[in-house]
């Protein structure tokens, strides 16, 4: 089961007038805590209603001797419970630096970004219908709706005739929105060698929200360079394994899922990058409760461990997460 995007689900609010329930926790970041130790603190416990206050729990966990800082979000899913992530930054733990904000006057033409954000409520509908599965094009995969991959060849034209411009807004844009509509909109440039370089300095931006557009059109690039050496060749895993270890649960997903792609073929430099900088953290997500969740990093885990995706995914049907998991810890 894949976990829906991130962009198409949203976060159970916290204010609602109906509360829901927890369905699961999972927490994600810990080192030297246990999992049992934030629960307690947090008083978090799998069927009790969503704590009343997102902030209030952030900070009652950032007290727990040893923690730096706490992200929790809710997720909505299907019926009327959510799903609760928990990610903690420990003192001792792995530390993920951006770039400082941009403080330059870049700005996109006006527009675009109201452009952009009628495409995302198309892109919405399209879900909604079940129609917004991706159909191979000869630049990147578009989506299936009409509606949709009209907006997406209007971008690439921009794309193509814009590129110092969009380029400008990702490195000095001030407003982060700016920025997010840039990290996606150079994605469907028509010359995917040209822009490689900007999105993997956007995965390095201060705003969660760039880096996971930034993550998507690198991800979109990756699928097409499968039939082009060279342009695969580009693609590094540096920063996707490096945000791995975010505290940021959507940075954690979009690199899962973007390394999956850049390992779908035999990709050992990438494997043993993982295996030596973010082994823990994947381990850590393969074992969460929520299964649609865990199953893509489990796959990286057995990838790692050297297992064919046939095997992977036998293992899965079988319960045996912890022999894979086991497999791969042996291998470091």
């Amino acid at each position: 089961m894949k976990p829906a995007a991130l962009i198409l689900i949203a976060g159970v609010a916290w204010a609602a007038t109906t509360v829901p329930r927890v369905r699961e926790v999972n927490v994600y970041g810990l080192r030297k805590l246990t999992a049992e130790r934030i629960m307690r603190s947090g008083r978090l416990r799998a069927g009790e209603t969503l704590p009343p206050s997102k902030g209030d729990l952030e900070d009652r966990l950032s007290e727990i001797s040893g923690v730096i800082r706490a992200r929790v979000e809710a997720v909505c899913c299907e019926g009327p419970d959510a799903l609760l992530f928990v990610g903690i930054e420990e003192k001792d733990g792995p530390h993920v630096a951006f770039h400082s904000d941009p403080a330059g006057s870049a700005a996109l033409p006006e527009g675009l970004a109201a452009t952009y954000q009628q495409f995302l409520a198309t892109v919405q509908r399209a879900a909604q219908r079940k129609n917004a599965a991706s159909a191979t094009g000869p630049e990147r995969p578009l989506i299936s709706d009409a509606e949709a991959r009209g907006f997406e060849e209007k971008f690439g034209d921009y794309a193509a005739g814009h590129l110092p411009e969009l380029r400008e807004v990702l490195r000095n844009g001030s407003d982060p929105e700016e920025r997010a509509v840039a990290a996606a909109v150079i994605g469907y440039a028509p010359s995917k060698q040209e822009v490689i370089d900007d999105l993997q300095y956007s995965m390095q931006d201060p705003d969660e929200a760039v880096r996971s557009n930034a993550l998507r059109s690198l991800r979109a690039i990756a699928v097409f360079a499968q039939g082009e050496p060279g342009l695969q060749s580009r693609l590094t895993p540096t920063w996707p394994v490096e945000l791995l270890n975010s505290i940021v649960l959507s940075d954690r997903l979009q690199a899962a899922d973007l390394l999956i792609t850049l390992t779908d073929h035999e990709n050992r430099a990438a494997l043993d990058q993982m295996r030596t900088q973010a082994l823990p953290s994947l381990v850590e997500m393969a074992r969460w409760e929520s299964l649609g969740y865990a199953l893509r990093p489990f796959l990286l885990v057995g990838r790692i461990a050297g297992l064919s995706d046939q095997e992977i995914h036998e293992r899965w049907s079988k319960g045996e997460r912890e022999a894979v998991i086991e497999k791969a810890l042996g291998k470091r």
